[in-house]
């Protein structure tokens, strides 16, 4: 139960008053009084909001700007320019729709969330009314309600447990926490996280062992799970940094389009032009200013990126994510099944005096290992899978890795008494049948295992190579500072002793077993990190993106995890903070301090917003990992929400922009890697059409200012339908460059036309303009052949000089010949498909009558023409090498790289 929707803290008050203040008992309530207060409160069932129709959703992608600026472009061709404005009507309506229905698919994807949440509810719940237990439906759930809890159920509601007989609940979907939590019922304090409420059970969680009672504190929407439910529902829809770019682009373009055409307008009533004439123009020049294609471009950019992304294990569910993963700048993540494997392991076994590594051998009759495998309760299927608790699930593992398979043993040295593990005793103990020499000490032997101090406590002897010697003072603090060792280094420590009998004691308690015992040693257990995990952490360093570790675990737990990682010094207490600190500061002064932690300890879904938040008010993009059901309202809230598609949760899986099929936290990196080139590929496609939009534009703007005509309408539409859109599209298939994680990340500093391509649009655009000028004038007036012939040269100058650029654009400041210029094969197919499309307005009858280039074939004057047309488009390259080499030799190109400072 979330303290924004209830004041009233149960788990701080004791169960007497607990009845009082939910007016109910153990007994139940009434099924009159049940049906009240359901009629009353609602049904124990998560809600959504309300969604909008998929015809709302459709209408909505309409509402871009650069949407409807395509659209007016698209109308005023089609009015003014009948069936010449028809081919780019279509193409601009063919783009717009593409982009709205992947709009509407990726929209309605977003909302699977809520429903995965949904479905975790558990349909039937054993509940006391009436004094009677009676199985009900989960939704008829009332506030007040006795829930009785066994192993395998999952719990209905939020409860407060007023009983609890070894009752371990699995709450990693909720709070992190890496193995089932053992409750009890005492009454803890206000500030504990849900992590800490341990006479609490949570609705959707699962019951791992043991039994308990508890009542009903919260239901529905008011749970835990409810909380995050409305977290997710009241999330704002976030703008990734692509769509912020492509927004200020369309601003900035349309600003620009708009006082080009009027100026032209203007001008050209100036000089006695038609105004008819002038308005025509004015919309042709707006018309080749627009990058039409540029939305559907980067659309494909992006999905060839998703594809990418997917042969690396990276599952792509919205396709903004893929450029907005390059722009990453703070990966927050969730350590349990994320950093690390959520499988506890044995790191540590401590025997003989001696603290070994989990590595090496050790002996099978060795008293720790044969306590740690025989007073074990994990269930060990056929196929040698395991299942139950973690800890122990662990230990029988260390056996198998060691070549033991207990199953063996217990066949002939079968349990024949139990005390089973209780959260007061915290330990169990379990009875065998002695066999061979062992039986000379005793019929039985009973092994038991828990908490270190207490096993000690109970302990008056320890074993040593074999020999059994007193457990005096000196060799008690041994012990003692050894499990203190271990503890400091996050290791989950479990004490190992037994004890040998002749009789069976008439009643098997801990009275009657567990004293006098021989201690036999103690195992360190952890959840490890993933193998891969450290090194991607260096990586990311070295890419400038900082790690935080957001967990449910407690702080030892996460600081050394999170040393063993490298994300933080070791002994860097001043970068880990707690869920607990984070209730005593504001938001406002969380994002003050937020770049001081590194990790972040017993945290709660709110917290984890709150994180992802303060670092946003930093604008920085940021990414969330996560696989639990806690992590669903930050992943939806990051820039970035990445979820896990093995160990994940649906509901994380469904509040998530993309999901990694191998759990894997490198497959991040390699994802980070190839968002980056996405990004970078995008800004070549842009390079690439507005300096060739620029091209067309200066050519028609000084061309009207010396009262020339120099290209028809149908000139610009062939161009941009043919020259533009096939090799932007090859262009974003370009291989990543070499040092694509060398540098920092743009972040949201970084835009479209930044690191260098505003400029180099500019003065390659103004060139390419400037060319196509100088060869309509060279014909014109140099060659002296007719109009249409200087137009039909300016028209293919203006198209070969393009693709020629689309080699330039390949990197904004490397040179073309730095590597093979050919590398790319679907920009070569690309231009050699749009060079065949020029020829054909040039050698297919009919056609090259209406686009004027009859002359070009066969007249006499028709090498003469195509040598200037090819030296002129050509001469692009040479220009451009010299520019860049230019701005490499001095550093330019250094002042144009967006850096940041984060890991300085």
């Amino acid at each position: 139960m979330s303290e924004e929707k209830n004041n009233q803290s149960f788990f701080t008050q004791d169960t007497d008053q607990v009845f009082t203040s939910l007016n109910s008992s153990t007994e139940g309530l009434t099924d009159a009084e049940a049906a009240s207060r359901l009629e009353k409160n609602g049904p124990n069932e998560i809600k959504e909001g309300e969604r909008k129709s998929t015809l709302q959703k459709f209408l909505d992608q309409f509402k871009d700007l650069m949407i409807i600026i395509l659209l007016i472009a698209a109308a005023l061709s089609l009015i003014l320019e009948g069936m010449h404005g028809m081919v780019d009507a279509i193409i601009i309506l063919a783009v717009v729709l593409i982009n709205a229905i992947m709009g509407v698919v990726q929209e309605n994807k977003a909302e699977d969330a809520i429903d995965s949440l949904k479905k975790m509810s558990s349909p039937k719940a054993n509940v006391r009314r009436d004094g009677e237990v009676q199985a009900i439906n989960s939704k008829d759930i009332v506030v007040g309600d006795i829930v009785i809890l066994e192993a395998g159920d999952v719990v209905p509601a939020d409860i407060r447990l007023f009983k609890a007989s070894s009752l371990q609940i699995e709450e990693a979907a909720l709070t992190g926490e890496s193995v089932p939590v053992t409750k009890d019922i005492v009454p803890v304090e206000a500030d504990a996280g849900i992590g800490d409420r341990l006479n609490m059970g949570f609705s959707s969680t699962n019951v791992t062992y043991g039994r308990g009672e508890g009542v009903v504190t919260a239901t529905g929407m008011d749970t835990e799970v409810g909380n995050i439910a409305e977290m997710l529902d009241n999330a704002e829809g976030k703008t990734t940094p692509l769509q912020e770019n492509m927004n200020g682009l369309t601003r900035f373009l349309t600003y620009a389009i708009v006082v080009i055409a009027v100026v032209i307008f203007v001008l050209g009533l100036l000089r006695g032009f038609n105004w008819i004439t002038m308005l025509l123009t004015a919309i042709s020049i707006a018309v080749a200013a627009i990058p039409e294609g540029l939305p559907a471009i980067s659309t494909i950019i992006l999905a060839l990126g998703t594809q990418k992304m997917a042969d690396r294990r990276a599952l792509v569910r919205k396709l903004p994510a893929v450029e907005t993963l390059g722009g990453t700048e703070v990966i927050c993540s969730d350590k349990t099944g994320t950093l690390t494997q959520n499988k506890m392991t044995i790191e540590k076994v401590y025997y003989n005096g001696k603290l070994h590594d989990a590595t090496e051998d050790i002996d099978h009759n060795e008293p720790v290992f044969r306590v740690m495998n025989m007073a074990n309760d994990a269930t060990i299927a056929i196929d040698g899978s395991l299942a139950g608790d973690p800890t122990e699930t662990a230990m029988i593992q260390f056996g198998f890795d060691k070549g033991y398979d207990v199953r063996e043993t217990i066949k002939v040295q079968p349990r024949v008494g139990e005390v089973p593990f209780d959260s007061d005793r915290k330990m169990s103990t379990t009875v065998h049948e002695t066999l061979g020499e062992e039986q000379s000490h005793g019929k039985y032997v009973s092994m038991t295992k828990g908490a270190p101090d207490v096993i000690i406590d109970k302990c008056t002897h320890y074993v040593n190579k074999g020999e059994i010697l007193p457990l005096d003072e000196t060799a008690r603090k041994e012990l003692l500072d050894a499990n203190h060792g271990m503890a400091i280094q996050a290791l989950r420590v479990l004490g190992m002793a037994y004890r040998y009998i002749d009789e069976l004691p008439a009643e098997l308690n801990t009275e009657s077993l567990e004293h006098d015992l021989i201690f036999a040693g103690m195992v360190g257990e952890i959840d490890p990190e993933r193998p891969e995990a450290r090194d991607s952490i260096a990586t990311a360093k070295q890419a400038g993106i900082r790690t935080v570790m957001i967990t449910g675990d407690h702080k030892d737990t996460a600081a050394a995890i999170a040393a063993r990682l490298g994300i933080i010094e070791e002994g860097q207490e001043e970068a880990v903070t707690t869920g607990a600190h984070l209730n005593e500061i504001t938001d406002e002064e969380l994002a003050a301090n937020v770049e001081k932690y590194s990790v972040y300890a017993r945290v709660s879904p709110e917290h984890k917003v709150r994180i992802v938040s303060a670092w946003q008010s930093h604008d920085k993009v940021v990414a969330m990992t996560g696989d639990g059901v806690n992590d669903a309202p930050s992943l939806k809230q990051a820039d970035i929400g990445i979820g896990m598609g093995i160990t994940g949760t649906e509901v994380s899986k469904g509040a998530s922009d993309m999901v990694l099929a191998d759990d894997n936290f490198a497959t991040i990196i390699t994802a980070i890697e190839e968002g980056r080139k996405v990004f970078s590929n995008i800004q070549k496609a842009v390079q690439f059409l507005l300096s060739a939009n620029l091209g067309e534009v200066m050519t028609l703007f000084v061309a009207t200012m010396l009262g020339w005509t120099i290209i028809e309408p149908i000139h610009i539409l062939w161009i941009n339908l043919v020259t533009d859109t096939f090799p932007a599209i090859a262009l974003g298939l370009e291989a990543a460059e070499s040092d694509v994680m060398e540098h920092t990340p743009r972040g949201r500093s970084g835009n479209l036309l930044s690191n260098g391509v505003l400029p180099s649009i500019i003065y390659q655009g103004i060139y390419e303009g400037g060319v196509t000028l100088f060869v309509f004038w060279f014909g014109r007036y140099h060659m002296g052949v007719p109009l249409e012939d200087a137009e039909a040269m300016a028209f293919l100058t203006l198209a070969f000089i393009q693709l020629f650029h689309a080699y330039n654009s390949k990197s904004v400041f490397k040179s073309l010949f730095a590597s093979n210029p050919f590398d790319n094969k679907w920009l070569n197919i690309a231009v050699l498909a749009s060079t065949m499309l020029m020829l054909i307005t040039v050698f297919v009858p009919g056609l090259n009558d209406a686009f004027g280039t009859v002359h070009l074939l066969g007249d006499p004057m028709a090498l003469q023409m195509w040598t200037v047309i090819l030296l002129g488009a050509a001469s692009v390259v040479l220009y451009v090498e010299i520019s860049k080499f230019i701005i490499r030799t001095t550093d330019l190109d250094k002042k144009f790289d967006v850096s940041s400072e984060l890991n300085k």
